[in-house]
């Protein structure tokens, strides 16, 4: 479950989120807009200063740019295009016309007719919607375009894109006829659930029915469907002008030729004779407490927000940098607080969260949302309101807040660390913000230095003053959810203010439970290194211990304070009998949630605070493992964690009692969402309705038994002769073999040679078809799975992976610009070596319930064609431009190595052959494409599972 998606706050983003948009509401604090200052201005004494590593200019017509040059990727750059243009700008007659404006902007510019530019991009390496891009949100929108700067060409024709978007998109009358229905599929998407119809009708309270609660980015349906070409253009006019325009480039190029393309490009772009005047949109402040309470028949969840509205704090100076460096300290020792309260036996909320943050429209808000057990609302409640009461009341403890500081170090350290490997998109983000509000942007090195010359100076009273300013019962909004079948237990105004103005009474201050003890008394004794091979190719070495174990090396010179683990041995559930199963597979996820050898969670969280080292045990199907990152400096504390989760691992039984009564909680609701009702019946058709594939039922998790559990866990980790370790990262291979050798060389061994079974979890073959009647809106979902035998080698992995992206190209043309049935086809082939060779071709999107048959027959004609007459040249040619882009991106980076390495250990291939990868792209011909279609798109051997509207 993805909790954040039920809250009503975080709803506002997936709500207002159109198209490629990703709106962005909750950010770091960013200031309001400033008039420029005057040459008679006097500038504070402590205002920030400008990174000056940037360059930023503005043209005659008013337009600016920044300029960054950056080596993170190599070869590459991030062009984006910034517009003072969102939704809050748009007249009743124009509701969703800012978004629509994004997406013409795609179908037909000057330069760059129809779907040319689409197009042209793809044959340069830039795959559309993963790269290419862009948002709309309330009071932006912005475009992003990530370009090979190895081609100069390609490189020099994005500026030329990036004006075209800025003053010259086309509005042609029959392309915006096909873009209606993308849209309006783009608003079934992401709407059309009992998530949207709750925002609705809290939106208007939480945003105090200003211009942000009705100018949601996706619009209303009726001016999408019926507004005039006029419209559009009115408001293109009228916005997109220089003046309100930013371009951010950020890459590995020359800087003075960037700026020089800057002016030959934006310099011709023209501001109206006559400007319209900007409106400057907030929210006002609402006197006391307003209090709403909503539900629906699909919503699984019982929730209460408290959000307490405060201005927005611009920071611009060393004051407001110091303040929000309190918050953050702040918002850190509260939920910790909230932390330990989810790991009692039995926790009193299933989530819960507290924070000052910005909101929107001006806004800060101090928010707590919690999400309840059925019936445990009021407990829930309580129990975070008591919380912040606690800390307002007692304040916060000194080893609390020093933990927090070093906390809050570690972070900035390592992006101090990492400013020479910065990824370029990180540095077009803090432009962004600093052309929208005005934010600050002074750069890591002040940063950094500032961070450490002034968290000491932050002390324990200034931090217990917060809780006192950010509570309060005025600008108090307080939202209560859940499902209509439980409309007469949820609270009145009068009772759920009583719960919160008597949730304090009877606390006590916080005990601050620590130990001094250190993680571990000795080290192991370990064991001698008996073979090391070196891989000169592709700069690995390969250790093999006394014990058995195996470790592959790969140091890099990609990030300078990260190192990947990554260890596994073939085994996981698939040992587990069927009637064990059930405590075999919460056996991973408890024990890495109940702390390690003496010390439980809390202390352990406690013992780590200022380490930068995360590791964590798991148990798949197939394998058992650790998972694990550090830095290099706390790289031993990562080995002492990862021996004690293999010799001395604790199940806290206070958290598997937490965790069967969460789960169960979690459970009772799950048949009301229309979509979890899809998704255990299309578990069922891809296991071949085999139960360890789908949802943990009531009935199998009453069988759950801890001591079983703990029992497999210790089981499955006591033989770490069959096991491989796979480091990446800034580490040197002599350096760090001893403590190899000591750690998981001294790990325990058996060598009992276990592997997996085979429990044949796979679709059955033939023709399947499958509805599911569920949901009270006009919202259909369709997966279409082809699967067989396969027999996996990198040739064979190839011709399916191309065949993917055509099909991805295939019916994007004709699913969504033709038909403008659908926003996004996704299409998705994997394959698998174990536990046997097989794959699978999943092709899955949403749409108008009347539409479902004509789509899927639209679908199998494109199949059709392909096995026909193979994949048209072009098409093999995108795919080969965006995998070769692709592969040399991920070449540089440590998780794509830390993951194919550990993969060619599992699937038995040999690591070297990624050298020759991009080389082998040339096998992909339109013969091969239609063999491999003819091969894998069987519609003989073709599962349908489809989700429809209740019949009414």
């Amino acid at each position: 479950m993805n909790i954040n998606r039920t809250l009503s706050v975080a709803a506002l983003a997936l709500l207002i989120a159109s198209g490629s948009v990703n709106a962005q509401v909750k950010r770091k604090p960013t200031p309001s807009p400033r008039n420029k200052p005057t040459a008679a201005a006097v500038a504070p004494p402590n205002v920030l200063p400008v990174d000056k590593d940037v360059i930023i200019g503005k043209l005659p017509n008013g337009l600016t740019y920044y300029i960054r040059h950056n080596e993170q990727p190599q070869k590459r750059a991030e062009l984006y295009l910034v517009n003072k243009a969102g939704s809050v700008l748009e007249t009743d007659a124009q509701q969703g016309l800012a978004h629509f404006t994004e997406h013409m902007a795609f179908n037909g510019t000057r330069d760059f007719p129809k779907n040319a530019l689409v197009n042209y991009l793809q044959k340069s390496g830039v795959k559309f919607g993963a790269d290419l891009n862009a948002y709309t949100s309330f009071d932006e929108t912005v475009y992003q375009l990530p370009l090979p700067t190895d081609s100069a060409t390609v490189f020099e024709n994005g500026f030329k894109i990036l004006a075209n978007w800025a003053g010259y998109v086309s509005f042609d009358q029959a392309e915006i006829e096909k873009e209606r229905g993308v849209v309006l599929e783009e608003a079934r998407l992401r709407g059309k659930n009992a998530q949207e119809r709750l925002s609705l009708q809290t939106l208007p309270v939480l945003l105090n029915n200003s211009r942000y609660a009705t100018r949601l980015p996706i619009g209303q349906e009726t001016v999408l469907k019926n507004f005039d070409a006029a419209t559009i253009k009115s408001f293109y006019s009228d916005w997109y002008r220089p003046d309100l325009q930013a371009v951010i480039v950020v890459g590995d190029f020359d800087v003075k030729r960037v700026e020089a393309l800057i002016k030959a490009n934006f310099s011709g772009l023209k501001n109206p004779a006559v400007k319209k005047p900007r409106p400057d949109y907030n929210v006002a402040p609402t006197p006391g407490t307003v209090v709403k309470v909503v539900t629906d028949k699909e919503f699984p969840y019982t929730l209460a927000q408290i959000i307490v509205k405060h201005p927005h704090n611009v920071i611009r100076t060393t004051t407001g940098y110091m303040q929000s460096m309190r918050i953050s300290l702040f918002n850190y020792m509260l939920n910790q607080r909230l932390g330990e309260l989810q790991q009692k036996p039995e926790p009193p909320f299933l989530y819960a969260r507290t924070s000052y943050a910005p909101l929107i429209g001006k806004q800060d808000a101090f928010s707590s949302i919690v999400v309840s057990k059925p019936d445990g609302l009021e407990t829930a409640v309580k129990a975070a309101v008591a919380e912040t009461e606690r800390a307002r009341k007692f304040g916060f403890t000194l080893t609390e807040l020093e933990r927090a500081k070093q906390q809050a170090l570690v972070g900035i350290q390592n992006a101090f660390y990492e400013r020479n490997k910065t990824n370029s998109v990180n540095y077009v983000r803090e432009y962004t913000q600093n052309f929208l509000t005005g934010e600050a942007m002074p750069g890591i090195d002040f940063e950094y230095n500032f961070y450490v010359s002034n968290i000491s100076k932050i002390s324990l009273a200034e931090m217990n003053a917060l809780a006192g300013q950010f509570i309060s019962d005025q600008n108090r909004v307080i939202i209560v959810e859940g499902p209509d079948k439980d409309k007469d237990k949820l609270p009145n105004e009068k009772t759920i203010l009583n719960w919160i103005s008597t949730a304090g009474n009877g606390i006590t201050a916080y005990v601050d439970n620590v130990t001094s003890k250190p993680l571990m008394e000795k080290e192991p004794q370990g064991s001698k290194i008996v073979s090391e091979v070196k891989d000169d190719a592709i700069g690995i070495t390969t250790l093999t211990f006394e014990n058995g174990l195996k470790a592959i090396l790969k140091p890099t010179e990609f990030k300078n304070d990260q190192i990947l683990i990554n260890g596994s041995s073939f085994g996981g559930t698939s040992l587990a009998s069927d009637a064990d199963y059930t405590s075999a597979s919460f056996a991973g996820s408890i024990v890495g949630s109940s702390g390690i050898s003496e010390f439980n969670q809390g202390q352990l969280d406690k013992m780590l605070a200022g380490k930068d080292v995360n590791v964590s045990p798991y148990i798949s199907e197939l394998t058992q493992g650790i998972r694990g990152s550090s830095s290099p400096r706390d790289f031993i504390t990562a080995l002492q964690l990862i021996y004690l989760y293999f010799t001395q691992p604790r199940m806290d039984a206070d958290i598997w009692k937490g965790t069967m009564l969460q789960t169960k909680a979690l459970l009772a609701n799950r048949g009301l969402d229309p979509q979890s009702v899809f998704q255990d019946t299309l578990s069922a058709v891809l296991s071949n309705n085999n139960f360890r594939f789908g949802a943990t039922t009531l009935d199998r998790l009453n069988t759950a038994d801890q001591d079983k559990s703990f029992k497999f866990y210790k089981d499955r980790f006591a033989d770490a002769s069959g096991f491989t370790f796979v480091v990446v990262g800034n580490f040197n291979v002599e350096l760090i073999k001893p403590f190899l050798a000591t750690y998981l060389g001294g790990l325990p061994s058996t060598n009992k040679k276990e592997t997996f079974r085979n429990l044949k979890m796979y679709p059955a073959p033939g023709q399947i078809t499958k509805t599911v009647y569920k949901g009270i809106d006009d919202k259909a979902s369709v997966q279409m799975i082809y699967s067989g035998p396969y027999v996996f080698n990198e040739a064979n992995n190839m011709q399916l992976d191309a065949l993917e992206e055509i099909l991805n190209i295939k019916l994007v043309e004709r699913l969504r610009e033709q038909e403008s049935g659908i926003y996004a086809p996704g299409i998705r082939a994997s394959y698998t070596k174990n536990p046997e060779g097989r794959y699978t071709v999943t092709i899955a999107f949403t749409c108008a319930a009347a539409n479902v048959d004509k789509l899927v027959a639209a679908t199998l004609d494109e199949i059709s064609k392909i096995k026909q007459t193979g994949a048209l040249p072009a098409d093999i040619e995108k795919f080969a431009a965006e995998e070769a882009r692709s592969t040399q991106v991920q070449l540089k980076q440590n998780v794509s190595w830390a993951g194919y390495l550990a993969g060619a250990v599992q699937n038995d291939q040999n690591p070297d052959d990624i050298l020759s990868h991009v080389k082998n792209l040339e096998n992909v011909t339109v013969q091969s494409t239609k063999e491999t279609a003819n091969k894998y798109l069987n519609n003989a051997n073709l599962a349908k599972v489809i989700l429809m509207p209740e019949k009414k």
